[in-house]
């Protein structure tokens, strides 16, 4: 393959899968206004239910899970506030999460310690996560995007999505048709994210620069790198 081919290869792949992660985006940006809403007025605490019910029953939907995570403020009844919900994979239903946030539970969940939190507050940026098999909800292999939610410059927490792997990839495979060449996706810990060869497999761990060709393709929106090629 030439390298002009290669670059075309990598430009429309790089693409397809910024198109597929602003398609989820989109939606976590109607759950941030109405998150800020719930966060700001006491009264407006249905309608963050109902907009995410609305979402994730929208035909062609991506995410199987939408919601926001509140930053801690022990000095109200707020201690912790996690309101997720995520659709039953085996049932036409929607099931909010229920995790352990009692700090002196054994199996207590510290959310604020997580990079699909902490990178937000942090940065004030969106972050994506992943993959990573979800223990705290359905089990699948997920990945999850969320971005901040602020006011007036105080970080309140994160809305995000939750996106099976498996609907990541049949979605974007999908948009590319038969003609594409082999590639790997992986995200900045080196861990395979998406690939088109049986050399790798979703989840395995680049370990060395030289086991995959070049120095790949940064993805726009989105902390990844692509491989084209011979993989």
């Amino acid at each position: 393959m030439t390298a002009t081919k290669q670059t075309d290869d990598a430009g429309r792949i790089g693409a397809a899968v910024s198109g597929v992660i602003e398609q989820v985006f989109a939606a976590v940006d109607v759950v941030h206004t109405a998150a800020l809403r719930s966060l700001t007025d006491a009264g407006a605490g249905s309608a963050l239910a109902e907009q995410v019910s609305e979402l994730l029953r929208e035909p062609g939907q991506l995410a199987v899970g939408l919601g926001l995570v509140a930053v801690p403020r022990p000095q109200t009844d707020m201690a912790m506030q996690l309101k997720w919900w995520q659709a039953d994979p085996t049932a036409d239903q929607l099931v909010q999460l229920d995790p352990d946030l009692r700090p002196a539970s054994l199996g207590y969940y510290d959310y604020t310690t997580t990079d699909w939190f902490d990178v937000p507050r942090r940065t004030g940026r969106r972050h994506v996560v992943g993959p990573y098999v979800d223990v705290h909800g359905t089990g699948r292999y997920l990945l999850t995007l969320t971005g901040p939610v602020a006011d007036g410059g105080e970080f309140l927490g994160v809305v995000g999505a939750d996106v099976p792997v498996s609907g990541f990839e049949a979605t974007l495979l999908r948009l590319l048709g038969a003609s594409r060449q082999p590639f790997v996706l992986v995200n900045e810990e080196g861990r395979v994210v998406l690939s088109t060869t049986a050399r790798w497999l979703v989840g395995d761990l680049v370990r060395t620069e030289g086991q995959l060709p070049g120095a790949g393709t940064p993805i726009v929106g989105v902390p990844w790198r692509l491989h084209v090629g011979e993989l």
